[in-house]
């Protein structure tokens, strides 16, 4: 293909993942409150409050550094919608450019231009991408850097060029000054070039392969050390320090555990659920048309000495992620489809070669099919209606109605605006009513800080808050007690639309209710 041609075709796609991500924005649930953390350190930035913004942060420092500079582009007022809107630009823009790295990677790693393409449709019709950027979660800017990173490494060690070594490093830097794990790149090259002299295959010239140790270890110090002398180590979330042993696990009634823990749970049994969960987010990731198309893809990939090494440090990164999954739900005791991403863009890179492969070498028996005598090649109708499937299937039901992502959460933080019972008497289980009604309350991290407060009056849920396993959702039902909501937004949902609840402390509770009635009846 001309250089022409493909930079068509980039362009093509870009545009697509653009117009998809746009929609997205509309259609996707906002559900956490990760990404209001990083709105709150840009705004710290933005103030002159680099100490604060950065180096104090809980979070590492490039994405917030993003949604500063999207405010400042945008011009945005300081209020909270164009702060908000200015994340959600950021986070989209890091996706969207993002598309050029995972083209060049899915060519170069299976120097497949078909792959190429339909790797891009598959990884953005996954429902977690959009997630992201709607969430304006990290993982959108940290995706950019990491995957311009891996392409440079796959480069490298299909090539052996000490070109191709300075980005790996420089990107994977990026990467972690994004999010902890982008620190996984480097280590990830560092463990290859060791297992690479174990077999004749993979092995290089040693001269090259201790200049290129050296270099992995010093230009990643020089360029992320300082940092991590700063922070105290490679991160400052408990969830790193529970995954790497420097904190110890949860207690088991954690807020942030997805169920609280028994008390009389064995190790064994906490690393095997922890196992399957970490197995459930990749299928989650990957989603589950994908998997045999993965299967065919590893199966038919190619053995020569250059793809031995990529497939190594691949196997690296994939075993290493999976390992820290598991950790991380057992240590902390939860573990969610957007966490296993790094995993899952392998696989479904590898689930569109397998599908490149079998479009250009499928042939069906036509005895098989009672179709008479021969045999025949699947015609472009047929792929092109397979491709669309496997690109709306991953959709359907997961997208809300129109205008739902901030729009429920919108509504919500007006009312609380304009209550005047409403300020710093509100707990909210996302912080998003709060953030946009620029009032006190308490937010997912204070569940029980607020119950235990008598001025605390009104609760923020929807219906997979009182419905949860976790300890905040145990404690949001024994506050509501099966009481009436006193608003919702919107008052009457689409199918599938989320509904934001507000409920009024001060009201009895249906059962109360109902004993008062009966009570002044006998009277």
């Amino acid at each position: 293909m001309s250089l022409i041609a493909r930079v068509a075709r980039i362009g093509l796609l870009t545009a697509a993942a653009a117009a998809f991500l746009y929609w997205s924005s509309h259609h996707a649930e906002v559900s956490f409150a990760d990404g209001l953390r990083y709105i709150r350190e840009a705004q710290r930035i933005d103030r002159g409050d680099y100490a604060g913004g950065l180096l104090r942060a809980t979070d590492h420092p490039v994405h917030p550094l993003a949604i500063a500079a999207a405010h400042r582009l945008l011009g945005g007022d300081p209020g909270p919608y164009d702060w908000q809107t200015a994340a959600q630009a950021a986070a989209t823009a890091a996706l969207v450019l993002a598309v050029v790295p995972l083209y060049l990677l899915g060519r170069d790693l299976f120097e497949d231009e078909t792959t190429a393409w339909l790797g891009c449709l598959l990884v953005f019709s996954n429902p977690v991408i959009a997630y992201v950027g709607v969430n304006v979660l990290s993982e959108s800017t940290f995706l950019l850097f990491w995957l311009w990173g891996l392409w440079a490494s796959v480069r490298f060690l299909r090539e052996g060029r000490f070109f191709w070594l300075p980005p790996a490093i420089t990107f994977g830097a990026l990467a972690y000054l994004t999010r902890p794990e982008g620190l996984l790149l480097h280590l990830a090259l560092v463990a290859t070039l060791l297992l690479l002299p174990l077999h004749r295959v993979t092995r290089i010239y040693w001269p090259r392969w201790r200049a290129a140790v050296a270099l992995l270890v010093l230009g990643p110090a020089v360029l992320v050390g300082p940092y991590m002398a700063l922070k105290g180590g490679p991160g400052t979330k408990p969830a790193v320090a529970r995954v790497i042993g420097t904190l110890p696990e949860s207690p088991p009634a954690a807020l942030e555990r997805e169920r609280p823990l028994p008390p009389d749970q064995t190790a064994f049994q906490t690393y095997t659920i922890a196992t399957v969960r970490a197995f459930k987010a990749l299928r989650g990731a990957v989603t589950w048309p994908l998997i045999p198309l993965a299967l065919v893809g590893l199966f038919v990939a190619g053995r020569g000495a250059d793809r031995a090494r990529t497939w190594l440090f691949l196997g690296v990164i994939v075993t290493a992620s999976l390992a820290a999954l598991v950790r991380l739900h057992a240590t902390g005791g939860y573990c969610t489809v957007r966490h296993a991403l790094v995993p899952g863009l392998v696989f479904i890179l590898t689930a569109a070669y397998g599908l490149s492969w079998l479009i250009k070498n499928a042939v069906i028996d036509a005895r098989k099919l009672g179709l008479g005598e021969g045999r025949f090649r699947p015609g472009p109708a047929v792929w092109a209606a397979l491709i669309v499937a496997l690109v709306a299937w991953p959709l359907y039901g997961t997208t809300t109605p129109f205008n739902s992502s901030f729009a429920a959460y919108r509504m919500a933080g007006y009312w609380i605006e304009h209550n005047p019972e409403a300020d710093g008497r509100v707990l909210d289980l996302t912080d998003w009513s709060l953030y946009f009604s620029v009032k006190n309350g308490f937010g997912i991290g204070k569940v029980e800080e607020a119950a235990a407060r008598p001025e605390t009056r009104f609760v923020v849920v929807r219906d997979a808050h009182l419905n949860g396993h976790g300890r905040s959702s145990e404690i949001a039902r024994e506050l509501v007690a099966n009481r009436e909501p006193v608003a919702r937004f919107p008052e009457h949902p689409a199918p599938r639309q989320i509904q934001v609840a507000i409920y009024d402390l001060t009201t009895p509770s249906a059962p109360v209710a109902r004993k008062a009635e009966n009570g002044a009846t006998r009277r």
